[in-house]
């Protein structure tokens, strides 16, 4: 049996080396490439998305040949809203304020989020001048492919007074859930989040106008019910009045006090819904208070937004699609600031 201890080495051979410095893994490597709640978008660009928007309206109006009166006075406490909005992050900065930033980001948010969607209402009017038939019967077809009775929800909330004031007011919580979801990202410096947001707030309306060109509609509520109306929801019936009126060029100011609801198809309420609801799944203690409310907004929204089930379908697409592609964006053009 060999003897180790009277083993002859080889020169230069060593049994036992020293251990080389292991290389340092971080306690959380995943927590590394994780996107800083600081990013978003610069403003430069967001400014740019905004122009383009505006832009784009101002071209639509000119094609259908209406035009906004901004000296009229109805229209002014918009602009001079949005206008104060914007200024409130330059006055701030020259302040101490503890809550300066959380302040000032919470108004850029705001102002963007008001100016995206009066720029959406505003080009619905001259998309509706340039549309052409209404697509009512294959939307009512789909509904009742789909075994969804809109006329026996309307008589049931027509006949309790409960349930149309419940339902007002969760349909008017499309103002007021993106407010809180807004205020409650600036407050915890999620800037990444409010953009993602934004953008999906964006391109879901884009998206909206598009289709919208192709399938205006005149709603259940005109399509449907024959007789006089017993309970008149919060969209009234404004696409079979002013639809034609546009078409005919009957109607040559678009008045940013007397903007109405249009868009029938794709349901704009319940796209802002699904944003709604994939932004508050990511709001901490605030989830599922906002989701809730959002629930019942959408439950509100067939009879209080005159809508078809099938345009709350095509709806939560567009949203599903913008909710994509606003990731993509933030991904590729956000950056920490």
């Amino acid at each position: 049996m060999p003897s180790f201890d009277r083993a002859r080495l080889l020169p230069g051979y060593a049994p036992f080396r020293p251990l080389s410095a292991a290389p340092e893994i971080p306690a959380n490597p995943v927590s590394e490439h994780r996107p800083s709640p600081s990013a978003g978008f610069s403003t430069m660009q967001l400014w740019g998305a905004l122009g383009l928007s505006v832009a784009i309206c101002a071209v639509l109006l000119w094609k259908a040949e209406l035009r906004v009166d901004l000296l009229r006075p109805g229209n002014a406490p918009y602009l001079v809203g949005l206008a104060l909005t914007f200024a409130v992050r330059p006055a701030l900065a020259r302040t101490g304020f503890r809550w300066a930033k959380p302040a000032s980001d919470s108004a850029d948010y705001f102002g963007l989020f008001t100016a995206m969607a009066l720029t959406g209402a505003v080009s619905s009017y001259p998309l509706a001048a340039l549309s052409q038939g209404f697509a009512d019967a294959p939307l009512q077809r789909i509904d009742e492919a789909l075994h969804f009775h809109w006329l026996a929800w309307y008589e049931t909330v027509a006949a309790r007074p409960s349930l149309q004031r419940l339902g007002v007011a969760a349909y008017q919580c499309i103002y007021l859930i993106p407010a809180v979801l807004l205020a409650a990202f600036a407050i915890r410096g999620e800037r990444r989040e409010a953009h993602r947001f934004l953008a999906g707030f964006w391109l879901a309306a884009l998206i909206t106008l598009s289709l919208y060109l192709l399938m205006p509609a005149v709603g259940p509520l005109t399509y449907l019910w024959k007789g006089p109306i017993p309970y008149m929801p919060t969209s009234a019936i404004w696409q079979e009045q002013l639809i034609p009126a546009l078409r005919a060029h009957q109607v040559g100011l678009v008045n940013l006090d007397e903007l109405r609801g249009l868009v029938s198809a794709p349901s704009f309420h319940t796209a802002s819904g699904v944003l709604y609801i994939a932004a508050a799944w990511r709001c901490g203690r605030l989830r599922w208070p906002l989701i809730l409310l959002t629930l019942a907004m959408l439950l509100a929204t067939p009879i209080e937004g005159t809508h078809y089930l099938s345009d709350m379908i095509i709806g939560a697409a567009v949203a599903l699609a913008a909710l994509a592609a606003a990731a993509r964006l933030v991904e590729r053009f956000g950056a920490a600031h």
